[in-house]
């Protein structure tokens, strides 16, 4: 599935030769760690190695980091990310020209005369290590990220329905989107249960304080059901709602859009609660 343009993540990271394969084992873990940190069901995801018959011409080794998208047959899978152990080859290609793999080592490619077909800058790139006096050619691990397909994976798997309680009890389909908190465009709303009662200004003042820490919204249309709900549909964690019992001891519901858990927190205390558990 690909698409006219995309956005993409990658890293190069210069390391010692004889470092190389640890490093290379560090970010395809560090890597996968990633979507896992991010709140991707492990099970939709797979890290697949690749075969020796797979890797490209440059690759001492390379692994996949894939998802089971949902438009995908069952069994299948869509590539999120690519480790690769690129060896030497790519400073060695800007020092000495093209090189292709010969018997297992890369060597440079030459015409029919035996010059390079390609020549390379001439320049030395090669890195002298002051501490162990040695000189030597740094390998590159390359992750390479595809940030439209993770954005996509994450969004699938956040998408969810089901049956929620509505204002009168019964049951009420609900579409949600589940992301991680610090994927979610805002954190938190901020609900006055109704447009009086010194309600909205309770609320806007708090909309305030938590708007200096974190993306939120203040909303007072409709029923708090209906609020909950659209909240619900923008993946917004948690719903903070000024009622009654605010205006009487200062305290306000903190709404947890994932298990519908209520409770009720001190007002003062809740930017940085909500700091707390985004972390």
């Amino acid at each position: 599935f690909r698409s006219r343009e995309f956005e993409q993540m990658e890293i190069e990271f210069f390391c010692r030769p004889d470092d190389s394969r640890k490093w290379y084992q560090f970010w395809r873990d560090r890597r996968w760690q990633w979507y896992l940190n991010l709140g991707l069901t492990e099970g939709r995801l797979q890290l697949r190695e690749h075969h020796e018959a797979e890797l490209a011409h440059y690759s001492c080794g390379t692994a996949d980091i894939e998802y089971a998208f949902p438009f995908l047959a069952d069994g299948e899978y869509g590539e999120l990310e690519g480790i690769a152990h690129r060896g030497d080859f790519d400073l060695r290609s800007h020092m000495e020209g093209k090189l292709v793999r010969e018997d297992g080592k890369l060597v440079l490619e030459t015409d029919s005369n035996g010059k390079p077909k390609h020549r390379g800058s001439g320049r030395d790139l090669s890195y002298f290590d002051d501490v162990t006096r040695e000189r030597f050619v740094p390998h590159v691990i390359e992750p390479s990220a595809g940030a439209d397909r993770a954005v996509l994976a994450f969004l699938c798997d956040a998408y969810h329905e089901d049956n929620v309680p509505d204002e009168k009890g019964n049951p009420r389909e609900r579409t949600v989107l589940k992301l991680h908190p610090r994927l979610a465009p805002l954190k938190a709303a901020i609900l006055p249960l109704v447009k009086k009662d010194g309600m909205p200004e309770v609320a806007a003042d708090l909309y305030k304080k938590i708007k200096k820490r974190m993306p939120c919204m203040y909303d007072a249309k409709g029923s708090v059901g209906r609020r909950y709900a659209r909240q619900d549909e923008a993946g917004t964690p948690w719903c903070i709602t000024i009622d009654g019992q605010t205006m009487k001891d200062q305290t306000v519901t903190l709404r947890d859009r994932d298990s519908l858990n209520q409770e009720r927190v001190p007002i003062e205390e809740c930017a940085e609660l909500l700091t707390e558990r985004l972390l």
